[in-house]
């Protein structure tokens, strides 16, 4: 019964990822027709600016979603340490939750000076696109932004729910 409600809660999950992954390729159509007006309208160091931004954007948000994410693991993993657990695995999982925490300081620094840059580069796109056209660019960043944390918690979900029903099928004579 267990493994039958574990399936059908994966089931749900794989779903619910093709529903994200069907979002973010309309939203990658949306960013290139963006992309396209940008590359028309504004001076070629200008858009170059706006494809530093949005290649930096997933790559700033993907980092700070997967920093977050093993943090909490480790986290998990020292919250269940106790006097059984030896000296060495104490000190490595402290190790990696300093080094983990600092990594995570960093990130938010580069996400600080991301949004600063998006603010410049909607200084610039303001000059040249039309109210309309700002809106959708704007959506296009929230959207994005969206779609990457919705498809990393699925993506941690899923494997959370797979690692269950293996260890109960493991467990089963």
């Amino acid at each position: 019964e267990l493994m039958a409600s574990l399936r059908s809660r994966l089931q749900s999950l794989w779903e619910e990822r093709e529903l994200v992954l069907q979002e973010s390729r309309e939203c990658a159509e949306l960013g290139e027709g963006l992309e396209a007006t940008v590359r028309h309208l504004c001076k070629p160091n200008e858009f170059e600016r706006y494809m530093m931004f949005i290649g930096d954007l997933e790559k700033v948000v993907s980092l700070l979603l997967c920093l977050s994410s093993r943090l909490a693991r480790v986290q998990n993993a020292m919250s269940r340490v106790d006097g059984n657990t030896d000296a060495e695995e104490k000190h490595s999982l402290s190790e990696r939750h300093k080094l983990l925490s600092r990594q995570r300081e960093d990130a938010k620094d580069l996400k600080e000076n991301l949004d600063r840059r998006e603010r410049v580069v909607s200084g610039i796109l303001a000059k040249y696109l039309t109210e309309q056209q700002l809106h959708d660019y704007r959506h296009f960043v929230q959207v994005k932004t969206s779609l990457l944390i919705e498809q990393k918690d699925l993506e941690e979900q899923i494997k959370f729910f797979e690692e269950q029903l293996e260890t109960l099928e493991q467990s089963l004579p």
